[in-house]
């Protein structure tokens, strides 16, 4: 099952949209959920029902408008909705319990006007028990490639490669695999030949599981920010894990992760660290 929540923004219709597809490629159902305050869903009587009533009323439509999009992309699309009670940042995550996917829309869902990325996606992003897409932005030329961040430690570059090897080969797309490393010292021909080293190394296994898949091997010396942002101009998916390299223990997101909340061009799938995953 994936879920996406929405709002009624544009964003979140956007991000309906992109989770209709990856339900259709994905054959799974959808589940389409607006989070609103407890009282509202509760409250049928009294001072405040006419408000509560109000809130509910909005909320499906919310619910209703974002049915529409994805029927009308996706006839045939499983599809369910659901009002869940609660702050938006916890209803969603206790709601992506059963999920194998979350999607959410960069600015919706009671993000403040001039942030880059509203705090409930930001802190969906770093608190979901499964994998999260932010659509920030849907590339207006997309370029048929996913791109994957290619960094952390081992358990990180498989849970993100396995993510975007699935990924590209639902699609049918080029997969660009990019590792970065940054530094004071100019890059010498060891540094580059090591980062080459990481990527073949990476890749070995995946290239055996996806024979089909298309890759481009990118070994850059840069800051891994700005090297990503660049790579994943015009692409379907920017593809990172939650906590990159030298990441402290208890940190939520690493902070190239954190980064690419608000300047990644393309969708963001964040691809969960799980604790409980083999070594």
């Amino acid at each position: 099952m994936i879920i996406v929540g929405v709002d009624g923004s544009r964003a979140g219709l956007e991000a309906v949209g992109w989770a209709a597809r990856e339900a259709t490629l994905r054959e799974v159902p959808l589940t389409v959920v607006h989070a609103m305050p407890g009282w509202a869903c509760e409250t049928a009587s009294g001072r405040y029902a006419a408000v509560a009533k109000w809130m509910r009323d909005g909320g499906e439509m919310a619910l209703a408008a974002a049915e529409d999009r994805a029927r009308g992309e996706h006839p045939k699309i499983g599809i369910r909705t659901m009002l869940l009670p609660g702050d938006p940042r916890a209803a969603l995550i206790e709601a992506a319990k059963e999920a194998e996917l979350l999607v959410i829309g960069s600015h919706g869902l009671g993000g403040v006007r001039g942030l880059l990325v509203g705090s409930v996606a930001y802190g969906v992003a770093g608190h979901a028990p499964c994998d999260v897409v932010v659509v920030r932005q849907l590339p207006s030329l997309p370029r048929g490639e996913l791109v994957a961040g290619v960094d952390g430690s081992p358990r990180t570059r498989r849970r993100v490669l396995d993510f975007a090897f699935s990924e590209a080969e639902l699609r049918g797309v080029t997969l660009r695999a990019v590792h970065a490393w940054s530094g004071f010292q100019p890059t010498s021909e060891e540094d580059e030949r090591d980062g080459r080293l990481v990527l073949r190394e990476a890749l070995a296994g995946h290239r055996q599981d996806h024979p089909d898949v298309e890759v481009i091997e990118e070994a850059v010396h840069g800051h891994p920010v700005e090297v990503l942002r660049q790579a994943a101009e015009g692409a379907d998916l920017l593809v990172v894990g939650s906590h990159g390299h030298g990441a402290f223990a208890g940190m939520v997101m690493g902070s190239v992760s954190q980064a690419m909340l608000h300047h990644s061009p393309c969708p963001l799938a964040v691809v969960r660290n799980k604790q409980d995953d083999p070594g």
